[in-house]
């Protein structure tokens, strides 16, 4: 049985019986005007400052209106960290709003499933779609590029070679985080395979082994070394990645899965502390095909910052637990996923006809970019996707009213290298006029739903753009759609934490 969405009602009611700002009116049937009218809007208001001690983000700002007669496309590597949205999470459940420079919104909208369709015969589904949304001007049109990597059923994944990279540093008693990492790590070694191997390196003030390369079948050693876990000492994550990478290279499997998966709260205080110095040494690692899986644990005394950025460098991804439900979605339901890759250096170009498309505005993404002419240029770092992860991107659209060439608004590009053939490859689609919907209510429920949480996060991270609604304005329209809304456990606590975070603006 599926279980009910939380109804807002009552937060919808009660933001307007407090009197909330002018924002967007919700009207499903609503049909935007063809010419453009550009609303004027206040400096945008930052919450208080986080509440927790010793955190690190980086804020990646918040990408700009482009006309396409100057610059007609837009070009970014692809990314499916979803570290922001679960760090949010945590804020929201400790009764604070997050802090605006920790929200990426492109990870808040890749936590959800969107249910794309996998593609048949290449590595990869593009998928075009979009529509009015309440959150954007009325003159204005979101438009979202899916795409679907292939899938790989569980029993067909190679084998693999893990090493984690524990961190037992003194920071890692607060809030007892080691415990939440050995729970975490329990999970994933439960669901490994008996050719399998763990290899593991923890790291204080130095680093040491704690465990030999040992075989998935001897999963009671694994465990018991996992148990043995104690906090010591200050926090070289350069020596423990530093080991680690040395233990992944003398267990290469050349045809198989090599993985570092680090588990830490991102502090590194003794030896290299920037990512920049402790990547030095193991970007070639990457090269070889040693991927960076780095999970985030606890909040104060906590960066960010460093975990994201050891994560795309070492050719992997970042993901923050905030509690086992969430280890478990990582390395229980999404495990193949999580372990194997089946693009490197992906990244996505779109050109807009400038005849049909005004302007356009990449909502997300702003640390991701790439340079134009850098698209077809396989030197340059990109993103890595694993087995069945689906990413979204949405631009709003101002369109000139024009139908342009049989009403091609632009064309989708998306260029990967294949891990295995070690070549690469691309693929591409035309976006039409015929692909938007013409109201919101007509929408797909996964684009309704990826509306309503990407103006969650403009909101959050205090972008000019979320300027024109509330939080309260935002649940009252979830509240309005919520029927139509995929009817899963993500988006009922979506929903329960838009509520939430309502209360708190208020």
């Amino acid at each position: 049985m599926r279980k009910p969405l939380l109804s807002l009602g009552l937060v919808a009611l009660f933001a307007g019986a407090c009197g909330a700002s002018a924002g967007p009116t919700y009207d499903p049937n609503y049909v935007p005007p063809p010419q453009h009218h550009q609303p004027t809007l206040p400096p945008a208001e930052q919450p208080p400052a986080t509440p927790y001690d010793g955190v690190t983000y980086e804020d990646p700002g918040v990408n700009p209106f482009v006309d396409p007669n100057k610059d007609r496309e837009s070009t970014f590597a692809l990314d499916v960290d979803t570290a922001s949205y679960t760090v949010a999470r945590r804020y929201i459940s400790d009764g604070n709003l997050p802090d605006p420079a920790s929200v990426r919104v492109e990870e808040f909208v890749n936590y959800f499933d969107q249910g794309y369709a996998a593609p048949e015969d290449d590595a990869f589904a593009i998928h075009v779609d979009g529509g009015p949304s309440p959150f954007l001007a009325q003159d204005e049109m979101l438009l979202r590029i899916g795409l679907k990597a292939r899938e790989v059923a569980d029993r067909s994944r190679p084998d693999a070679s893990l090493t984690f990279v524990i961190d037992v540093s003194g920071s890692m008693a607060r809030e007892n985080r080691l415990g939440l990492v050995k729970q975490s790590l329990r999970l994933l070694v439960e669901g490994l395979r008996r050719d399998d191997t763990i290899g593991i390196v923890v790291y204080g003030t130095q680093a040491r082994v704690l465990l030999e390369p040992t075989s998935a079948r001897d999963a009671g050693t694994i465990l018991d070394a996992i148990e043995s876990l104690e906090p010591e000492g200050s926090t070289n994550a350069e020596a423990g990645l530093r080991l680690g990478y040395e233990m992944a290279r003398e267990q290469l499997r050349d045809e198989g899965i090599n993985r570092v998966v680090l588990a830490s709260d991102g502090v590194a205080n003794v030896g290299a502390t920037d990512a920049e110095s402790i990547l030095s040494r193991i970007r070639d690692d990457a090269e070889a095909g040693i991927q960076l899986v780095s999970v985030g644990f606890g909040m104060g005394n906590f960066n960010d910052a460093l975990l994201e950025k050891l994560a795309d460098d070492g050719d992997g991804f970042y993901a923050y637990v905030d509690d086992l439900d969430e280890a478990r979605r990582l390395f229980v339901d999404d495990l193949t996923g999580t372990l194997q890759s089946v693009a490197l250096d992906a990244r996505v170009q779109v050109e807009f006809a400038p005849d049909v498309v005004e302007a356009y505005r990449l909502i997300g993404f702003e640390n991701r970019a790439i340079n134009d002419e850098d698209f077809r240029d396989d030197r340059v770092d990109a993103g890595a996707i694993g087995a069945g992860h689906e990413v979204t991107a949405l631009y709003a659209l101002r369109l000139s009213g024009e139908s342009g060439d049989e009403g091609r608004i632009g064309t989708v590009s998306l260029r990967w290298t294949d891990p295995g053939a070690d070549r690469a490859d691309e693929l591409g689609r035309d976006i039409r006029l015929s692909d938007l919907a013409r109201t919101f209510r007509a929408a797909d429920s996964t684009f309704k739903l990826d509306a309503i949480v990407a103006a969650t996060a403009e909101r959050f991270r205090g972008s000019r753009w979320g300027e024109t609604y509330d939080l309260g304005q935002v649940a009252e329209v979830a509240d309005q759609v919520s029927e139509d809304l995929p009817q899963n456990q993500e988006v009922h606590d979506f929903l329960q934490l838009l509520g939430s975070a309502a209360d708190l603006e208020r």
